[in-house]
């Protein structure tokens, strides 16, 4: 269960202390996630060659790799970031952007969750059904299926690799192989903004940045995403003013808030 007083003790630990977080994210989402973890008030940096990714690392208190535009280059700078980020204890994050599309993308995500040893990997159910080889049933970065279609597989990819396991959807599903913590918050209308599911793995690097529990990390992130996309789609007309509330509300959301969300009986 999330709890809003761990979550509001993490949203201001990020205010008060602005982690880095180093992003090797696609072209798609770069400006997205950059405005969405500053209005948090995270501090976002998004370097991607290889030739200086190790420094970046040494510099940040998370690591976000995003795989949604490849090219070789940029997996072997993703490689050498991860590698760096473990041996010196800073969390990564693993958003594994239409896994199961490609069988280039497939090997892609099984080189980076091997050598690399993300400690948090969020992705669509169809991403997770991928990445346990469970189910190829990809369409693009679109998941087709629902959230608890993939809990098992992503128990089952949690304990394989010792990492934490966020599958998005209607409900959010955390785990790290034994532990699952749901989170019901959210709109639908987030699923029509593109990024957003980019946006949530950025938003846990900044949660993992502060709170060195992983599980809590992510669970608390994704409370916060969600809670962010009811606000702002409260006010919002359409996906257009949804992305620009949504960064509102990324910036204004505070203890009060969170509380009164938290407290609130869900619509069913």
């Amino acid at each position: 269960m999330i709890q809003a007083p761990y979550v509001i003790k993490d949203l201001e630990a990020i205010r008060k202390t602005s982690p880095l977080v180093h992003n090797i994210t696609n072209y798609v989402v770069m400006n997205n996630t950059a405005n969405a973890l500053l209005s948090l008030g995270a501090s976002p940096v998004m370097a991607h060659a290889k030739e200086e990714v190790q420094d970046m690392v040494k510099l940040a208190q998370a690591l976000v790799i995003n795989i949604g535009t490849l090219s070789p280059k940029w997996v072997d700078a993703m490689e050498a970031a991860m590698v760096y980020a473990k041996q010196h204890n800073i969390p990564i994050i693993l958003d594994p952007v239409g896994a199961g599309a490609t069988p280039y993308r497939n090997e892609v995500c099984e080189r980076l969750i091997t050598q690399g040893k993300p400690d948090i990997i969020r992705g669509n159910a169809s991403e997770i059904l991928a990445l346990n080889k469970v189910s190829h049933d990809t369409r693009g970065v679109d998941s087709m299926h629902e959230s608890t279609d993939a809990l098992d597989a992503a128990r089952e990819l949690a304990a394989a690799h010792q990492a934490v396991v966020v599958i998005s959807g209607v409900t959010d599903f955390i785990t790290d192989g034994n532990l699952v913590i749901s989170n019901p918050y959210g709109h639908p209308l987030m699923a029509k903004v593109t990024g957003m599911g980019c946006t949530a793995t950025a938003i846990i690097g900044a949660f993992s940045g502060v709170n060195p529990n992983r599980t809590l990390a992510a669970a608390h992130a994704m409370a916060v995403m969600g809670i962010c996309g009811d606000m702002a789609a409260e006010t919002a007309e359409g996906p257009g003013t949804l992305q620009m509330y949504m960064l509102d509300a990324l910036f204004q959301i505070d203890a009060d808030e969170i509380e009164h969300r938290m407290l609130q009986p869900l619509m069913v």
